[in-house]
């Protein structure tokens, strides 16, 4: 070493020391002594480094550069033994506290892992890249499919990655075997969450799930819906889906069942879907398939679905008011029923076995509301009813007073409400003839009503029978919009006697009618103190406006202030 005076150079940074002084003699020999010691012990060091095998994995090269070639390898840790026999430092530097436990500096350069991210990129390229793109289709599926949803979607139906499969089919069809994914049918089912994560789960990594009650294709459109939020639904598969949407509870394709069957539902399916909807328990299709019906009664029963129906949907529909067809009608159609169960139950088509087959469910066809034609060309002559019953329904049809039988005589099309009825006078007075001229008065409403029957005054002091004819007119047309010949018997008080029409009759709003009521019989009480308007409270806040007016014509003496008529029944 030269004797002019140089001061310590650091060999990693090149800086020394102390930039901004020079170091006396002393110290410059002592600096050089101690920088010779470094020295050998550093040598030292990397001599024990480039031993090293690394696995074989890092040459002298990268140890020398103090870099790896692989991104992914870790650096061998450094033999602390190299570091027990270094030479003591006569100046005493201020060395750097480093904490009790912690690794001493690695004198090496920082790892590959920090440099730029371009570096990287070209490593990978270079070698890794064009392996990746040497795969196939199948082994490099995530490449081509660039979102979350597509590869999902990917997926569906595919057997990579699956760890459960479901065996479909039974001895009438073949058995198909459908792979999917525990995680994606978890996360949209809480059905099959609880098979595959709750307490049904058995613990097993892969297993095989038997599906028996699903149709295959069915079963494939819902985890299809499962996997990708689409489903396709068409007439034919549409319960099945339902069915299934329902079993492992998934309210959003449960939902858009109901909705397509809304769609579709018409008088030609609605006794179908009413069954099917009263199967799966889905309230709002019920109610609208009855809706259905209720407009089209005559068309719904006509439909071929109508004789597939249980006998329970059957009753469901008969105890309806609401319905809007005669009772003939109603009658013709459950023989028609009977006659298809007989055959389902594989039994011989008689009177005896119809009435068996339909329950209690006869006892809901309201006889007494036919004409006395209807019943006897019919009913009578079916067979279905007994003996007694053939008799008090003749009785009912043709004498008075009228005795009772076991079937309902409610008006049908009792559209909502209770029933209401509007009296026009004020009070009540004797006494009133009858010479085969009709008592009519003219009325209008605000609102749409059905009118199902009169009240009618009786007989003065003493129980009286009556044959009467009643009508509905329309007062611009002249057309009878509704009639019916009946009897009544009355009891000699002022109370008032209810004659009712054979079908429901609406009443448009702001247009004019006349009700007319043709009795036969003696005297009796009439109202007077009429009144020419009548507002009738509804339940609902809402209000039904009656205004009476004069019928012209030949009327019997009734007008607006007194007569016959006194009372309207009617339903809104």
């Amino acid at each position: 070493m030269s004797g002019e005076s140089q001061p310590y150079r650091n060999r990693r940074t090149g800086h020394g020391n102390n930039a901004n002084s020079e170091l006396g003699p002393n110290q410059v020999h002592h600096g050089g002594a101690r920088a010779r010691n470094v020295n050998q012990a550093v040598g030292q060091v990397a001599g024990d480094l480039l031993e090293l095998d690394l696995n074989g994995r890092r040459d002298s090269a990268a140890i020398s550069n103090g870099r790896r070639d692989s991104v992914n390898e870790p650096f061998a840790p450094l033999n602390p033994r190299n570091y027990q026999n270094l030479p003591e430092l006569d100046n005493n530097p201020v060395i750097p506290q480093i904490p009790q436990g912690s690794p001493p500096p690695n004198p090496l350069n920082p790892p590959v892992n920090n440099v730029p991210v371009r570096e990287h990129q070209a490593v990978a390229t270079s070698a890794e890249q064009q392996h990746i793109m040497s795969l196939s289709n199948t082994q490099n599926w995530q490449s081509l499919h660039p979102t979350v949803r597509d590869r999902i979607r990917f997926l569906f139906n595919n057997e990579i990655l699956s760890d459960v499969c479901f065996i479909l089919g039974n001895g009438t069809s073949e058995i198909q075997r459908i792979p999917a994914h525990k995680f994606i049918l978890s996360i949209g089912s809480v059905v099959f969450n609880a098979m595959f994560n709750g307490g049904f789960a058995t613990g097993s990594i892969c297993h095989e799930v038997e599906i028996p009650d699903i149709e295959p294709t069915s079963f494939l459109s819902l985890l299809k819906f499962l996997y990708t939020d689409e489903v396709l639904i068409g007439p034919d598969t549409v319960m099945s889906i339902l069915y299934g949407a329902k079993k492992y509870a998934v309210p959003t394709l449960e939902q858009k069942c109901v909705d397509f069957l809304k769609r579709n539902l018409g008088p030609d399916n609605a006794f179908t879907l009413l069954s099917q909807a009263r199967l799966f328990d889905e309230p709002q299709l019920t109610d609208l398939c009855l809706t259905c019906i209720d407009k089209s009664t005559v068309d719904s029963f006509d439909a071929e679905g109508f004789t597939d129906i249980d006998v329970d949907t059957l009753k469901s529909v008969l105890q309806r008011d609401s319905l809007s067809a005669r009772e003939s009608q109603l009658f013709e159609a459950v023989v028609r029923w009977a006659d298809h169960e007989c055959r389902r139950k594989d039994i011989a088509n008689s009177p005896v076995n119809k009435r068996s087959v339909l329950t209690d469910a006869l006892y809901l066809i309201r006889f007494p509301l036919m004409t006395l034609e209807e019943f006897a060309n019919k009913v009578a002559q079916s067979g279905i009813l007994t003996d007694t019953e053939l008799v008090n329904l003749f009785l009912h049809f043709t004498v008075n007073p009228k005795p009772s039988t076991k079937f309902p005589d409610r008006p049908r099309r009792c559209l909502a409400g209770k029933e209401k009825s509007v009296v026009r006078f004020l009070k009540t007075e004797a006494r009133w003839g009858y010479s085969g001229t009709s008592d009519r008065i003219k009325f209008s409403v605000n609102r749409r009503i059905f009118v199902v029957g009169l009240g009618l005054y009786g007989s003065i002091n003493v129980p009286t029978d009556y044959e009467v004819n009643i009508q509905i007119i329309n007062s611009d047309s002249g057309k009878v919009i509704g009639t019916n010949d009946t009897a009544f018997s009355c009891d000699g008080t002022e109370s008032l006697n209810r004659v009712m029409f054979k079908e429901p009759i609406e009443i448009a709003p702001f247009v004019g009618y006349t009700a007319c009521g043709t009795l036969r019989g003696p005297d009796s009480f009439y109202g007077t103190k009429g009144l020419k308007k009548v507002v009738i409270e509804l339940p609902d806040r809402e209000k039904v406006e009656f205004k009476f007016s004069y019928a012209a014509g030949n009327n019997n003496g009734t007008s607006v202030d007194d007569g016959q008529v006194p009372e309207i029944i009617f339903y809104t």
